[in-house]
């Protein structure tokens, strides 16, 4: 059993992101297995679900012209547009059949207002608006926090460097992770996670 100060983080193992899902990252349900054995050594257990409404900015559906994966300035900063996901009250955005929920203590929904997504299980990508996250594991006296789930290159890495930003303790472990690799994303923020202290293991 890892100390009790400590929370396990699992991000977004949602069947959108899984093979056969309208977002999926190659091997993303390969890592589930593990993923459920860690959730016993932890006293504190936290799931994240992208949840967007239909009408979510971020898709590229409801910017006319615009193709998946293209980029777009929004108010926030640059926006990947993506493929239509994890929508509220779909099966897409359901947690994927093999993941155990129940030792989770909190289920945090991130992306479900639709001019800003979300990318960080602690702060929408404004930076500035918060999932209530941080506040929740303050109260649980946690100080540290191990992140897995989808996408490492994406809202596992957005999730480490805010916690690391917060003054978390955050490590990551990569074989309980998959990327989606975006025009070399997965360079790009493992390099970001070293650089800001995340400690990084397989």
């Amino acid at each position: 059993m890892r100390p009790a100060n400590e929370a396990l983080i699992v991000i977004d193992i949602q069947n959108d992101f899984c093979p056969g899902g309208a977002l999926a990252v190659a091997d993303g349900d390969k890592i589930i297995n593990r993923v459920n054995g860690l959730m016993d050594d932890f006293a504190t257990v936290v799931l994240t679900q992208d949840w967007h409404p239909a009408d979510h900015s971020s898709f590229a559906s409801n910017h006319p012209g615009k193709a998946p994966f293209e980029t777009l300035t929004m108010s926030y900063g640059p926006q990947t547009l993506w493929p239509d996901h994890c929508i509220q009250g779909t099966a897409g955005a359901e947690f994927h059949p093999d993941l155990r929920t129940e030792p989770a203590q909190l289920i945090i929904r991130k992306g479900f207002r639709a001019g800003i997504d979300s990318y960080s299980a602690f702060f929408e990508n404004d930076h500035s608006t918060t999932t209530g996250l941080n506040g929740y594991l303050s109260a649980r006296g946690v100080s540290a926090v191990t992140l897995v789930g989808l996408a490492t290159d994406y809202c596992v890495a957005y999730s480490a460097l805010d916690a690391a930003r917060l003054g978390l303790q955050a490590r990551v472990l990569l074989g309980a992770c998959r990327g989606i690799d975006l025009g070399g994303s997965m360079a790009r923020m493992m390099d970001e996670m070293r650089a800001a202290g995340v400690v990084l293991e397989e």
